[in-house]
């Protein structure tokens, strides 16, 4: 910087994100929390495409990627050409590059699947629909589920972003219906374009769907310290049991991991699933923890830990700890009853296809 100052310092924040209209959204409703309580801060959006969004005639489970929709951004990041980057959260892996951190995960949307019917269905539910109907979706762990529970219809593979599949949609006689996050729709202002929320007995959702992450470099305590206000402790303890479920298994878009978690009284509850491809092959257990520590302090000696790459300043250690715990005891607990050999063979079946 010319003056020596860093941006931060300047008052002046670059916030990265992706080009989709979804994805400005997000950013736009994160810069407008930050503004509500900096109000002497001035926020700059800086958007950028990332791989994810320019292979969009592969499958994302074919890609073989990791970081599909966030290494230009984390690139831009360790540059300091932008201060912080705004993800959704079940975008990024559990292990982040050196250097980078989740500074701040956001009070969750809904994390469920909805389906959006084809024009022509109108009002159907899936069950209603007839034999041998096309489903579009992107993903092997709703694919898989479904596939279970509707044995009679087809699910095939829709890529792009959300205005794009929806157009697909509309458009063409392809898919009599398609299944997207509930929580995008609703941030496009969609909602009326859902027809029926997939409940957690028919489909178990993807771990940090709903919910968003602010990433930031690990070092910039300035940054941290601003983004932190943003964190919703019960948002950010149910992603740390999932996201530690995941990478205990070593899960990602290219095998059908799902989850489920919900906090009551002081409990953290989690179900975690596996499944071959075609659904046939299922383990599916749930646990919970005490998240609930009435003589802790929330500032200890160890709260700028990481906890599955994020960073949870302001929320107590233990708690924290018990979340993380939670999901790869849960993960340990699968893997005994064979989840692996599961897994194993959908990554191979996958890579195959």
């Amino acid at each position: 910087m010319e003056d020596g100052r860093s941006q931060a310092e300047r008052g002046v924040i670059r916030v990265g994100t992706r080009k989709s209209q979804l994805a400005l959204i997000q950013t736009n409703s994160v810069v407008k929390m930050l503004t509500n309580k900096f109000p002497d801060v001035h926020f700059e959006i800086v958007a950028m495409s990332t791989t994810g969004d320019k292979i969009l005639d592969t499958a994302l489970s074919k890609i073989g990627e990791k970081s599909l929709f966030t290494k230009e951004l984390e690139n831009a990041l360790e540059k300091n050409e932008v201060d912080l980057v705004v993800h959704s959260l079940k975008d990024l892996p559990t292990t982040l590059p050196l250097g980078f951190t989740i500074g701040a995960v956001c009070e969750r949307e809904s994390p469920y699947d909805a389906v959006v019917f084809h024009p022509k269905n109108a009002e159907k539910k899936l069950e209603a629909l007839p034999k041998n109907s096309a489903i579009g979706t992107s993903s092997l762990r709703r694919a898989a589920q479904l596939k279970k529970l509707y044995p009679q219809l087809e699910f095939k593979d829709i890529r792009g972003n959300l205005n794009t599949r929806l157009k697909k949609l509309d458009e063409h006689h392809d898919f009599s219906a398609i299944i997207l996050a509930a929580a995008g729709l609703q941030r496009m202002g969609w909602q009326k374009r859902i027809d029926q929320v997939l409940s957690p007995e028919q489909c178990l959702y993807a771990v940090g769907q709903g919910a968003l992450a602010v990433e930031v470099r690990a070092k910039d305590q300035d940054i941290l310290n601003m983004v932190c206000a943003l964190q919703h402790p019960q948002t950010v303890l149910r992603c740390i049991a999932e996201r530690a479920f995941m990478k205990r298994l070593e899960g990602g878009c290219s095998v059908p991991v799902a989850v489920c978690t919900s906090i009551q009284d002081s409990q953290l509850y989690l179900t975690g699933a596996v499944y071959s491809l075609d659904g046939s092959d299922c383990l599916k257990e749930t646990m919970q923890r005490n998240i609930v520590f009435p003589n802790e302090d929330v500032d200890g000696p160890n709260d700028d830990s990481q906890h599955v790459g994020i960073t949870a300043l302001g929320v107590p250690y233990r708690a924290l700890a018990s979340a993380e715990q939670l999901g790869t005891e849960l993960a340990d607990l699968l893997l005994s009853q064979g989840a692996k050999e599961i897994l194993t063979v959908a990554r191979q079946l996958n890579d195959a296809r």
